[in-house]
């Protein structure tokens, strides 16, 4: 039976990625810098990232890689490993890559180092898809010990619009590509089903934990010392993140595709959805 390598399994994707390749019957192996607590289905393989361990890469048809790296250093002896005996890669970029550039003229640090490790893979010899999922709903778990303390998440760019992704539905995508032919040397851009500002994000939680929620606009300065006065926030990401989302509010709103739906079947899921099954970590009620 063919063997599905999973990297980052225990992280908001690729959790799920692992999890749906076991229970539709595939034989997984997983990555994880602590296998002991992975917490995984009993039927994947946990293993640590060092491809060059005996057994790691043994009956690999096909992997899975996301990148949490902070540098595009350790991409070459990665791929270089993958590609001995690794016949299909989907590789999950990310950082607002601007495909047709090349790696040094991306716009910002974490686009170079996804950018670097695509143009690796391409230039590999294996099969390769790339997605390019949009926001994560996940991220608005940063939002929860603001909306557990009260009624008011404070923060910048409100108004910035986005297209939101369950992280369920990449997941589909992932695991589609994985395990099906006709996706060779394609890109495809992930989004959700719906345009919604920052603003509007924190309405749809509301309404699904039963609270009315409001946004409170503070300016870049006023974000960039809530964000490192944030013990729980990487003080390292602050400005990164900042930084692209002024880009990204200077830009046009993003546009929503069908890909989900093209190639798994079903919808994509809207943030309603998401946030009534994650009612509970905002202070509501489990649905």
């Amino acid at each position: 039976m063919s063997t599905y390598l999973v990297f980052g399994a225990t992280g908001t994707v690729g959790r799920r990625v692992a999890e749906r390749l076991a229970r539709g019957g595939a034989a997984v192996r997983a990555t994880s810098r602590t296998p002991e607590t992975a917490k995984l289905p009993h039927d994947v393989e946990v293993i640590t990232p060092d491809l060059e361990a005996p057994g790691a890469l043994d009956d690999v048809e096909a992997a899975f890689l996301m990148w949490p790296f902070h540098s595009a250093e350790p991409a070459r002896p990665i791929v270089d490993a993958l590609k001995r005996g690794v016949r299909r890669v989907v590789f999950m970029t990310g950082g607002g890559v601007r495909p047709g550039l090349t790696p040094e003229k991306q716009p910002n640090p974490v686009a170079r180092w996804h950018a670097t490790v695509e143009r690796l893979i391409e230039q590999s010899g294996m099969e390769w898809t790339v997605l390019s999922p949009s926001t994560f709903m996940a991220n608005t778990l940063w939002w929860r010990e603001q909306i557990r303390a009260g009624d008011t998440v404070r923060g910048a760019f409100g108004s910035l619009a986005m297209a939101p992704i369950h992280e369920d539905d990449i997941a589909a995508v992932a695991v589609h590509v994985l395990t099906q032919g006709g996706h060779d040397r394609r890109r495809y851009t992930l989004t959700g089903p719906e345009v919604l500002t920052q603003a509007e994000q924190v309405r749809v939680i509301g309404e699904a934990i039963g609270r009315p929620l409001r946004w409170q606009e503070l300016s870049p300065v006023q974000e960039r010392a809530r964000l490192l006065a944030d013990s729980g926030f990487p003080d390292g990401f602050v400005e990164e993140l900042l930084s692209g989302y002024a880009r990204m509010a200077a830009g046009p709103p993003p546009a929503v595709t069908s890909t989900v739906r093209d190639i798994t079947g079903a919808s994509a899921r809207p943030l309603s959805g998401w946030a009534a099954e994650h009612a509970a970590d905002f202070g509501g009620e489990p649905r």
